[in-house]
């Protein structure tokens, strides 16, 4: 069992509706709040459960939308309330991110933060352990640190980082410079990228002193820093944090902590990452979640359902089902099946990624009721 770290405060956003999963995950029942894995626990408490021996309850705060506080302290009984942080609106990761440490260094002026999804599925809790303690040894010596996950297939469904010189750091024997940050490739490029062996997945993992965080912002999204501080002056004061929020909160800039933060700090040498050697999954579409539920036997059929009905003959894939209808499936291979009392989404795991562009289809058209 790991021992919480002094210094280090942990921060998990809990936002977005995971669009790639409608219609199992909604605005009004997000990706984090569903249990993906079997263990009984939501993704949200399973964070939490995996953060707590390295920061300790007191030091873990939850970033996330309004509509979402009861079910998040639901979820996490054991939360202060002053840990979390509520969005009046989505405004991307750099707000929410940089929020969390505006607010966290006025409490505590040398605090490490890391930020870690909500929605992620991570297991090997030693291995994942030690990475986060090497990425604090690194924050320390006043970098950002990431943690990598290196590659196991030729994914196109996931960012990349290359990984540069070593860096010689107390207590973190694994430590690297980032070279650069890349968008998700094509497959041949993935595959070069797998046998180059200096590339790992971007895990969107960011561990940092959070005023060297705050420094980045300042100096690449002046406008977004500005609003931040106001933020966090008024935060922890009740009288006046809700007049500050709603003058400053929707004047703040969308935009990702990658762009605002991490791929400028690369070009200055001052970010790094960690390995971190753990099975890893951001469960991003219906093919990851199959693999996932299966242990990846491709030739299975997940089903996920506490009270699912299937009958299945000849066929693999996933089928997903919140109601009470008896589902057959004859001769289907990677088929993706999610049927909900409003909705029946039916696709392949080939064109898993592509579900997304239902969500947009339904926005554009009026249809908010069934997302």
């Amino acid at each position: 069992m790991a021992e919480p770290i002094d210094d280090f405060y942990a921060v998990i956003p809990a936002g977005g509706i995971g669009s790639r999963l409608w219609p199992l995950s909604r605005a009004d029942a997000p990706k984090f709040l569903h249990d993906l894995t079997g263990s009984g626990h939501t993704l949200l408490r399973d964070t939490w459960d995996r953060l707590e021996p390295l920061a300790g309850a007191g030091r873990i705060a939850v970033v996330t939308g309004r509509a979402h506080r009861a079910a998040v302290e639901k979820e996490l009984p054991g939360i202060p309330d002053r840990n979390v942080i509520l969005e009046s609106e989505p405004r991307d990761s750099a707000a929410a991110i940089g929020l969390a440490a505006a607010i966290l260094v006025r409490r505590e002026p040398d605090v490490i933060i890391g930020s870690f999804a909500a929605d992620h599925v991570i297991r090997g809790t030693q291995v994942f352990d030690w990475a986060v303690q090497q990425a604090v040894a690194v924050a320390r010596e006043g970098y950002i640190c990431t943690i990598g996950i290196p590659p196991t297939e030729p994914s196109v469904g996931f960012g990349y980082i290359q990984k540069g010189e070593e860096l010689v750091v107390a207590g973190a024997p694994e430590a690297a410079t980032v070279q650069r940050f890349v968008e998700k490739p094509d497959l041949e490029t993935a595959r070069g990228y797998l046998a180059e062996r200096t590339y790992l997945w971007n895990a969107g993992m960011f561990i940092s002193r959070a005023d060297v965080l705050l420094g980045e912002i300042a100096e690449n999204q002046p406008h977004l820093y500005a609003g931040l501080m106001d933020l966090a002056e008024a935060w922890d004061d009740r009288d006046l944090r809700g007049p500050v929020v709603d003058r400053v909160w929707p004047s703040l800039p969308k935009i990702a902590i990658d762009y605002a933060v991490a791929e400028p700090a690369a070009e200055k040498g001052l970010l790094a990452v960690i390995p971190g050697h753990f099975d890893w999954d951001d469960v991003g579409d219906f093919a990851s979640l199959s693999k996932l539920v299966s242990n990846g036997r491709k030739n299975d059929l997940a089903i996920l359902g506490e009270n699912a009905r299937i009958l299945a003959d000849a066929s693999s894939g996933i089928v997903v089902s919140q109601t009470q209808r008896i589902i057959s499936v004859i001769g289907m291979k990677d088929i993706v099946i999610v049927d909900t009392d409003d909705a029946l989404l039916i696709t392949t795991s080939e064109h898993a990624q592509r579900v997304k562009g239902v969500v947009d289809a339904l926005k554009l058209n009026g249809r908010g009721d069934v997302l």
